[in-house]
């Protein structure tokens, strides 16, 4: 093994405080794997919390593995070692469970590269009993697992604290990986994707049918925490090498009350739960023996009761997600005094535009807390808008740079920052159905959005990367299909818009309307939102 991986393994372990070391003797080994960097990792609430809840258990021990980075795997390719992880050093293959924790589209490919780079099977029909059972868990499972359905063993669809245990007492008794498999698609919110048969219309068409074979269930419904208090996702780990550096990340809420038509988290974190308040502030507590550093997560902090009193909690330095525009948010700055950045996402332009995406914020409302953030002292407003949105027009371009001329106009204190995004329909969302932008139009359009704010004072224009955005696309509406191209791009090949590798065209995924009545690759999963109502939701946007 290379002197190089290991001294960089033993560097991050000695920044952290929390890492869990324990005798694997007797337990069931999971390495659980972050399909990304090391420093992203860490700083995902979600894969904290998964690790500090499979080591609570006593039959278990979990240890952690990450995508390496360039200069790290060229050192892998070097010297031909397999990834092993962080805490005994470990390669993936000895461990009885690979775990994979997949929290963006993106990283689909990673997981391939990880799976080659670990020495097993990228397939799941090729393994064998002598091969690790590779689990999908995140958000991604939730609501779209079928472009990694190839690779996976078992998802879970939905939150896992209680399924993972569940899991686990089925895994423990299971004499084979037929009897694991088996029994697995007894519990609820477990999806096997090898019960599973799909058929389409070719290479370019549709589903044409989708077959569960027993004992498998057709529809897999989606396992939800009922009470935040009674199961927290906690950090174990503190480290200065994490995107957050040193800071203690607590959940406030999970799922949104507004339900932005685009916005997939908004879907199927329903219902909306929030944390106790004395529960949050034990936590609270609890974090400033660690840090004076906490993460307050929530989709809207804004839409948490008591927030002004948590934030009132003295000798703590907070950081928080962006806040909704509104006289609340204008308060809550006011507790927050010191901070370089916050964030508001007003999304589009126009009026218009944000009633056909169910953005319940007027101009004032964006222009009013625009102006308390940067008189109040934040040294940077971050707004986050989008391009591509469904029937956008270049006049709802045109209103993004009138109203960011209008929120400079109002003061002169501090930096504005432009945050936008390219549309990507995303899978239980009204807009499921709708097509993303072409290439052409998106790239005029935000060429024409920079050169509207380019002479503007103290404004800067961010935004993604247009090949990346239609790979998200690509992954976040696709079905089986794609695993060759997520195996293509794991072997260094280039993502286009010409047809993927396996015969698919892009243009299939990512340009087409879609059928109200045509299957969906993920409508095989019950995730609490009823086709028919996203279906009349998505009418009554883009005809008004």
């Amino acid at each position: 093994m290379s002197k190089k991986l290991l001294d960089r393994a033993e560097y991050l372990l000695q920044q952290e405080k929390g890492t869990v070391f324990k005798d694997p003797g007797g337990k069931i080994t999971i390495a659980l794997v972050y399909p990304n960097s090391y420093r992203l990792g860490m700083s995902n609430l979600g894969f904290q919390g998964i690790y500090g809840l499979l080591n609570s258990r006593e039959d278990v021990v979990c240890e952690r593995a990450f995508l390496p980075d360039r200069e790290e795997w060229e050192e892998y390719e070097r010297t031909g070692a397999e990834i092993f992880t962080l805490e005994s050093k470990r390669p993936l293959g000895r461990f009885d469970i690979v775990a994979f924790s997949v929290s963006f589209e993106n990283d689909y490919p990673n997981v391939v590269k990880l799976l080659r780079l670990a020495r097993i099977p990228v397939r799941s029909s090729e393994r064998r009993p002598g091969n690790p059972v590779v689990i999908m868990g995140g958000v991604c499972a939730f609501y779209n697992p079928e472009p990694l359905a190839d690779f996976v063993d078992i998802c879970f669809v939905g939150e896992a604290e209680e399924m993972l245990p569940e899991f686990l007492d089925v895994f423990r008794a299971s004499s084979s990986k037929e009897e694991l498999f088996g029994n697995s698609t007894k519990l609820g919110g477990v999806y096997v994707p090898r019960f599973y048969q799909v058929s389409y219309s070719g290479d370019e068409g549709g589903i044409i049918s989708r077959n569960a074979s027993p004992p498998a269930p057709a529809v897999v419904r989606k396992r939800t925490v009922p009470n935040l208090s009674l199961a927290p996702m906690k950090p174990l780990i503190m480290t200065p090498e994490a995107e957050f550096s040193d800071m203690y990340l607590l959940e406030t809420m999970r799922g949104c009350v507004w339900s932005c038509r685009f916005c997939v988290a908004g879907r199927i974190y329903k219902p909306v739960r929030r944390k106790d308040r004395a529960e949050l502030g034990s936590e609270i507590r609890e974090a400033l023996a660690k840090t004076r550093r906490v993460g307050l997560i929530g989709p809207s902090l804004s839409d948490y009761p008591g927030v002004e009193e948590v934030l009132s909690i003295e000798g703590v330095d907070y950081s928080i997600t962006s806040l909704r525009a509104s006289p609340r948010s204008g308060r809550i700055v006011g507790l927050m005094k010191g901070h370089k950045s916050v964030s508001i996402a007003p999304e589009a332009g126009t009026q218009r535009l944000r009633n056909v995406i169910n953005k319940r914020i007027s101009e004032e409302d964006i222009l009013e807390t625009a102006r308390i953030i940067l008189d109040g002292g934040i040294e940077t407003l971050r707004l986050y808008f989008m391009i591509g949105l469904p029937t956008e027009t270049i006049e709802d371009v045109d209103g993004i740079i009138a109203l960011v001329k209008k929120v400079r106009g109002n003061t002169a204190a501090g930096f504005i920052t432009l945050s936008v995004s390219t549309f990507v329909p995303k899978p239980f969302t009204p807009f499921q159905w709708h097509p993303m932008g072409g290439r052409k139009e998106v790239k005029e359009r935000l060429a024409h959005l920079k050169k509207g704010l380019s002479r503007v004072k103290g404004v800067r224009v961010f935004h993604d990367v247009l090949k990346y955005a239609y790979l998200q696309g690509m992954f976040a509406v696709g079905d089986r299909r794609l695993s060759s191209l997520a195996e293509f791009l794991a072997d260094g090949g280039e993502f286009s818009l010409k047809k993927t590798p396996g015969g698919s065209d892009p243009a299939f995924f990512l340009f087409r309307q879609k059928d109200r009545d045509e299957i969906l690759p993920w409508d095989f999963i019950d995730a609490g939102v009823p086709k028919e109502r996203l279906w009349d939701e998505y009418r009554e946007a883009v005809c008004g």
